[in-house]
């Protein structure tokens, strides 16, 4: 069961947010799924999550690829060590485009029931990154 798990965690990162993939979003998106670190104001459903991927990272970010360090799977829950990059080609919560390499560092844990993403919590870089291109 844990390597299944793992293999789902792995198959979402590379396929829905390196690849952008939405088919795979609704294959392995539970339709009662709930991220707990949602940033406060945003949806904490799968349609936060598509938010999240779709409207901010997608469109900022060109060339998007994730490098996966670690995993951990325990039970139902995946633990993942990772980083997301890209180039800043597209504006990003109203920073204009900088064309710079960027990288988001990120650790996330997921629980995964019946080969779907059920619960997410997780920290990310992304808020010192927003920071560092407003400079």
């Amino acid at each position: 069961m844990e390597n299944n798990n793992k293999t789902v965690v792995l198959r979402f990162n590379k396929e829905v947010i390196e690849q952008g993939n939405q088919e795979s979003f609704k294959e392995l998106m539970d339709d009662n799924f709930i991220n707990h670190t949602a940033r406060e104001g945003m949806n904490n459903g799968p349609a936060g999550m598509r938010y999240m991927f779709e409207e901010i990272l997608r469109p900022a970010f060109s060339d998007i690829k994730v490098t996966i360090y670690d995993q951990i799977a325990e039970g139902d829950k995946v633990t993942t060590r990772k980083a997301i990059t890209g180039i800043h080609t597209g504006p990003l919560m109203g920073i204009p485009p900088t064309g710079q390499k960027i990288t988001i560092d990120v650790i996330d844990i997921v629980t995964v029931k019946n080969g779907r993403y059920f619960e997410h919590w997780g920290m990310n870089t992304l808020s010192a990154l927003i920071a560092k291109l407003s400079e």
